[in-house]
């Protein structure tokens, strides 16, 4: 059976941010705290990528390197 994955926990947190801009979303019926967390975890996901991508890039380049002397692993084995 399958689980639900369990709820985040939640905390409140002040932020500022421009006063019109607040209303227009108001106006528009938008979901400020959803939008909000919605973007601050793009944002977290798209810095952790670019930390991975610094912190691993002896490795890619060994990698390209050795495809590009020797070709791709099993590239005999392909079907296309």
């Amino acid at each position: 059976m399958l689980q639900k994955a369990p709820k985040p926990v939640r905390k409140p947190t002040n932020v500022t941010i421009d006063a019109a801009l607040v209303e227009e979303a108001k106006a528009l019926g938008l979901n400020m705290s959803q939008l909000a967390e919605d973007a601050l975890a793009k944002a977290v996901s798209e810095e952790k990528s670019r930390r991975w991508k610094i912190e691993n890039q002896a490795a890619l380049d060994a990698w390209n390197d050795y495809v590009d002397k020797n070709g791709l692993p099993l590239a005999k084995y392909r079907l296309f």
